[in-house]
This record gives structure tokens, sequence and C-alpha cells, in this order.
């Protein structure tokens, strides 16, 4: 028992501890700030991750687009309605209930 007093009477023992407490709840770093700091880079790595498949998907289109003519016509056909000059074109829109 007189060990433990005399440890809680020991200034360096007691700057330790305030300094851990400082650290753990009062800095701008505490433990709080590193837990939300940590669940943010996974986020961003998440999208990171899903930009970095969108890209490669858009680049893998492209290259198909580029080097087949039937896929470029088909694309032109869909996306932007496009047609030759002897045919109508007729969009369809389903209504929504």
């Amino acid at each position: 028992m007189q060990r433990l007093i005399d440890l809680f009477k020991n200034k360096f023992f007691l700057v330790t501890v305030a300094f851990v407490i400082w650290m753990i709840f009062f800095d701008k770093n505490d433990l709080l700030s590193q837990y939300q700091y940590r669940q943010e880079v996974g986020k961003l790595k998440a999208e990171r991750d899903f930009y970095q498949n969108q890209s490669d998907k858009v680049s893998k289109d492209l290259e198909e687009l580029n080097s087949d003519p039937q896929k470029l016509e088909k694309f032109a056909r869909e996306k932007y309605l496009m047609h030759k000059d002897n045919e109508d074109v007729f969009v369809i829109v389903k209504e929504k209930k």
C-alpha cells in the first residue's frame, strides 16, 4: 500500500498520467478523431476502387468502339439516337406507375 501511495506522490508519474490523459481525450489527434479518420480513409479507398473499376470499364468500352465499326454504330444508335438518312427513329418511353 505504501508503494502505491509513493507512486502517486511521484511527480514524474503524475506528469506521465496527465500527458496520457491529455493525448487520449483532449488533443486534436485524440482516439475519437483517429477512429473517424480511419473510417474516412476506408470510405475513400472504397470510392477510389469504385472509380478505378469504372475507369477500366470505360477504357475497355472505348477500345472496343475504336476497333469494331459495328459496335460503334450500335453504340451511336442506342445512346445518341443517330440514324441513317433513309431511316426513322422511334423512341419508346415507358410510363412510370
